[in-house]
């Protein structure tokens, strides 16, 4: 376990002098007080990725403010029409600002900050005062002490994914803190209206689970799918159904819901965020034990993670013995309404976050292991079908079924990217960064950052051409418009990979701070290309596009902090560092490369901004 706090993390910078000016071709000078701090004085030509950056970033927040313009009100209300369920509910409402909290820790401008929390703020009391008629649960309001009644967490996932993001740029917010605390109370068993969690056998003890505790019988197509509604020549449904009753029977297999399933490890991201913001050990604590179980499950399980623990902790204890039973199973294959094709909906990789909120935590790779012996597992049972190499993705009273022909990936590439193993390179096929980082894609930021830029332009169009109304409009309807695009930006600023939707943490090798204007993010007129990594390095290019203003970053070791910078190579020139985060000022219109060494995973990771720990 790490045994620094941040409180300790001061810049350490060995040098015979108190200042050196590393060579006068490099330009770059470093100074010993803690924070350690560049000067980069050297005037470069502003690159096209850089210039690039600065756009991208630009034309997210004037498509943003459009966008919230349209679609919500002075309270923060999404104009629809509210309803509960797994086609349409309280999640795909404020999912309409996935995104926004990344774009502003990027350096966006605040006002992305402003709407985004005011639409959560809007959010909170618009689905506390919505309620069902006749799916029982929610009778009293679909939201209760602003968290969802009982739900699974596909959908509680999804409806976290902004407010888990927030401690990124507003970690001091004082309703933030309560709600981080209370919403992972719900889960340490602190809450006793809300019994989610037994610790004697370590499960979660129903799919469904929230602030009113985990529902302990099957689930009926109503729980799922909502109040009758209207639907023809008034709502297009995300799952093609065209009539209420449709909808029913799009859930009526969605059943066998009692005992624990590997979706419930994305609860994990709530004990991590209030670990993260308090520091106390309890949620640590929580999560290890957590994981640790699911661990020992899918050891005890031939190395596949099993998607039923029954109450009495047993593996499939509550599927007749089945480890690959329950709804969002091994063996969850569904008819689909409307055509009769069958759907294979195994939800078990979503139990991956888990881990790497451990491996966050933690650093061990023991957590890594787990998910890349059951890729190993997987792709053992493939076969050769008509000619072509098959491997399955789901499982049945019958054995492996559903034969497909790539092989079994996933979680490889997260895997890679935390251990940074040239080892795990296989468990994945790679990708255009990945191919740009080894040197082999040049071209690949400017692409990437122009595809983002295109579907920004894409996005608003189709906004503008959107003719729905607020009462002929569901929560997830404008989601297709959201012009939030920061994937791009992600990778090649922070040298981190997109969380997802579903509440995950943001895993980056850096991200930025304005120590000027006190802020998370990178400061106007400045640009960061991630442009190599390794297990133990990460190699930079940090531009100042302002001709006219010196501009100071500060650049933190990890998304929250986890990492140490050990040392800086500028040219033929090196110095030991020993400090997460490192101060680089730019003169107007300088620009320059550093190879930061670093120690990965050495320290407890936090919401708290540099200056507020140092």
């Amino acid at each position: 376990m790490r045994c620094c706090p941040p409180a300790t993390r001061l810049a350490v910078v060995t040098l015979a002098t108190i200042a050196i000016a590393l060579s006068s071709a490099t330009s770059l000078r470093l100074e010993a007080a803690p924070p350690a701090t560049v000067r980069l004085d050297r005037t470069v030509s502003p690159p096209e990725w850089a210039l690039l950056e600065r756009q991208l970033l630009v034309a997210n927040t004037a498509a943003c403010r459009e966008y919230f313009g349209r679609y919500f009100d002075e309270r923060g209300y999404l104009l629809c029409v509210e309803r509960w369920g797994g086609d349409d509910g309280p999640d795909d409402a404020i999912e309409n600002c996935n995104d926004w909290p990344i774009l502003h820790a990027l350096g966006a401008n605040n006002v992305i900050l402003q709407m985004y929390k005011k639409a959560w703020e809007g959010h909170l009391r618009q689905y506390t005062l919505a309620k069902t008629v006749e799916v029982p649960f929610a009778r009293d309001g679909m939201y209760y002490k602003e968290f969802p009644v009982t739900f699974d967490w596909v959908h509680n996932g999804e409806g976290l994914t902004v407010f888990n993001l927030q401690g990124l740029s507003d970690p001091n917010d004082i309703r933030f803190g309560h709600r981080v605390r209370r919403f992972a109370g719900f889960y340490l068993n602190e809450d006793p209206g809300a019994p989610n969690y037994d610790p004697k056998h370590k499960i979660i003890r129903s799919l469904f689970n929230g602030s009113r505790g985990p529902l302990m019988r099957k689930a009926t197509g109503l729980d799922w799918a909502g109040d009758p509604i209207e639907i023809a020549n008034r709502f297009s449904l995300g799952h093609g159904e065209r009539s209420y009753q449709e909808m029913v029977d799009h859930f009526k297999d969605y059943n066998d819901i009692v005992g624990d399933h590997p979706q419930n490890l994305l609860a994990t991201s709530l004990a991590l965020n209030a670990f993260m913001l308090t520091g106390q050990a309890k949620y640590r604590d929580w999560l290890f034990e957590y994981v640790d179980a699911w661990r020992k499950r899918t050891m005890d399980n031939n190395g596949i993670i099993p998607t039923n623990i029954g109450l009495d902790g047993t593996i499939g204890g509550a599927t007749d013995g089945k480890w690959y039973g329950g709804v969002y199973g091994w063996a969850f294959t569904v008819v689909v309404p409307q055509t009769g094709a069958l759907a294979h909906r195994n939800t078990h990789y979503l139990g991956h976050t888990g881990f790497t909120n451990a491996y966050l935590l933690s650093g061990d790779d023991k957590y890594l292991d787990v998910w890349r012996q059951q890729i190993k597992a997987i792709n053992a049972q493939s076969k050769v079908i008509d000619g072509k190499r098959m491997t399955p993705r789901m499982y049945g009273d019958k054995g492996w079924y559903n034969f497909t022909p790539s092989p079994y990936s996933s979680g490889g590439f997260e895997t890679w990217y935390h251990s940074m193993k040239d080892s795990d390179r296989s468990l994945f096929g790679g990708n255009g960064w990945v191919s740009y980082l080894d040197g082999k894609n040049p071209g690949y930021p400017s692409a990437a950052l122009r595809g983002d830029l295109e579907r920004i332009r894409s996005r608003v169009a189709g906004s503008r051409a959107d003719t729905t109304t607020p009462d002929t409009r569901l929560a997830d309807d404008p989601m297709k418009f959201n012009p939030a695009s920061v994937s791009s930006l992600i990778q090649l600023m922070l040298g981190g990979i997109h969380p997802g939707h579903r509440g995950q943490a943001l895993h980056a090798r850096v991200r930025y701070f304005d120590p000027v204007t006190r802020r998370a993010g990178i400061p106007d007129g400045v640009a960061a290309l991630v442009e190599k990594m390794d297990h133990s390095s990460v190699t930079l290019s940090l531009v100042n596009t302002d001709q006219l203003n010196t501009r100071t970053v500060v650049i933190q070791a990890g998304g929250y902090a986890e990492h140490q910078f050990t040392g800086l190579t500028r040219g033929d020139d090196s110095v030991e560092l020993d400090s997460d985060t490192l101060r680089v000022q730019l003169a107007p219109g300088a620009g320059g490369r550093l190879v930061l060494a670093m120690k990965r995973y050495t320290n407890p990771p936090t919401m708290r901004f540099p200056w507020d720990r140092d």
